[in-house]
């Protein structure tokens, strides 16, 4: 009876720490999918004041040549 008993306990134990090793690799993934959505996020705000600064730098230009 007493060996069922460690045995159950030994499982337990088992059971708890594959579960918090699998919430950690949750948490990791979560956090690592976070940082890619920030950088996506990132880059696209540079693409748009890229384009805006293309695009001023068009119209100037455009500006320029009328006045010419």
């Amino acid at each position: 009876m007493e060996d069922a008993k460690k045995t159950a306990e030994a499982v337990g134990e088992k059971i708890s720490d594959e579960w918090d090793k699998t919430t950690d690799r949750l948490s990791d993934k979560a956090d690592e999918m976070k940082a890619d959505a920030e950088v996506r996020k990132a880059e696209a705000e540079v693409d748009k004041a890229e384009a805006e600064r293309d695009s001023v730098h068009t119209r100037n230009e455009i500006r320029e040549e009328l006045r010419d």
